[in-house]
């Protein structure tokens, strides 16, 4: 019998089969014993080839578990039905239609014990068709363990909850005991993005890391990014999460303006993909961005809005409460 694994990565994919080959192969480079990783993979609801890729390449991972769902339930589903059943004491996520550079989970693994943090984040590098380009994960002390909070502010420069790639690191299996690891129920799209925010907010600590790195591919035809269709105003109910996190904090007053900078910031993005979408899915996206828009302190948003750029503006003011009128004529 194998030894118990050092550390579980989930895989959650639906109709990925034509990347999983390279993933599955990135995945046998980690650990020099396979039996140090377990693989838990989410078939959500595949109609293409899965299984049969499953089939040949499961038996070369000593700890490999298949969850399959009848029907496709989303990111945020998949990756909590694979926490369910992850066994080892650390915990990576990687998407099916991506893959890691050899040793990458290793280093990983051993950061997170010898940092005895809760967490450790990592640079990665996106792939689009034959094109690499390296992202830094925004914080630059390295190797350190600190305070999650750190990874907050300020509200003017990116930071590491403008960062919220589940894949981007490692975590301890103590977080998913005390609750912060699961990500919000049924959500589409946007389900890491409260996730982030809670993490900073309710775990002890973390340290991001140099790692040899993550290969995550973009413009992938099947990747909801590429769609504009009711799954993409998810982003909303993301965000009211993240309202609701920073009210009832200690330090609300100064995470208001962060909030509010990173709302206007991703609602200019959709406000900008709206002539794509439905006429009824526009209305839900203006009603719902509404509705997000008053939950935050009207002295936070007006500030926020007198120092947006003039194209920002002009594109998330159709989405502002009516009470915000006077800053309308203010900047006009």
């Amino acid at each position: 019998m194998p030894h118990s694994p050092r550390l579980s990565v989930i895989v959650p994919a639906k109709d990925a089969a034509p990347y999983l080959p390279t993933m599955f192969r990135s995945l046998a480079l980690q650990f020099d014993d396979p039996a140090d990783l377990e693989v838990v993979f989410v078939n959500d609801g595949s109609s293409d080839d899965t299984p049969a890729v499953l089939e040949e390449y499961g038996p070369r991972f000593p700890h490999f578990e298949v969850v399959t769902h009848a029907t496709a339930q989303g990111l945020a589903n998949g990756r909590n039905a694979g926490l369910a059943r992850a066994q080892a004491e650390r915990i990576v996520f990687l998407d099916g239609d991506d893959w890691l550079a050899p040793g990458h989970l290793p280093v990983i693994d051993r950061a997170l014990s010898d940092l005895g943090v809760d967490f450790v984040r990592c640079d990665h590098t996106t792939v689009t068709g034959a094109v690499r380009s390296f992202k830094h994960a925004p914080m630059s002390v390295r190797g350190l363990a600190l305070d999650p909070r750190a990874g907050i502010l300020p509200d003017y420069e990116s930071t590491m909850v403008d960062y919220p790639y589940a894949w981007a690191g490692g975590f301890h299996r103590r977080l998913l005991d005390r609750g912060l690891l699961p990500f919000p129920a049924d959500f589409q799209t946007a389900e890491d993005r409260s996730w982030i925010w809670n993490l900073h907010l309710h775990a002890e600590s973390f340290a991001v890391v140099d790692a040899p790195g993550i290969r995550y591919r973009r413009g992938v035809a099947t990747s909801l990014t590429q769609i504009y269709d009711r799954r993409q105003l998810d982003f909303i109910r993301a965000f009211e999460g993240i309202f609701a996190l920073v009210e009832a904090d200690r330090d609300a007053e100064l995470l208001w303006p962060k909030a509010a900078r990173n709302w206007l910031a991703i609602l200019h993005h959709h406000a900008g993909r709206s002539a794509a979408m439905d006429g009824d899915v526009r209305s839900d996206l203006t009603a719902g961005a509404v509705r997000a828009s008053a939950r935050i302190p009207e002295a936070v948003l007006s500030r926020q809005l007198r120092e947006a750029s003039r194209n920002r503006f002009a594109a998330v003011l159709p989405y502002m409460p009516r009470r915000f009128a006077h800053v309308t004529e203010a900047v006009q």
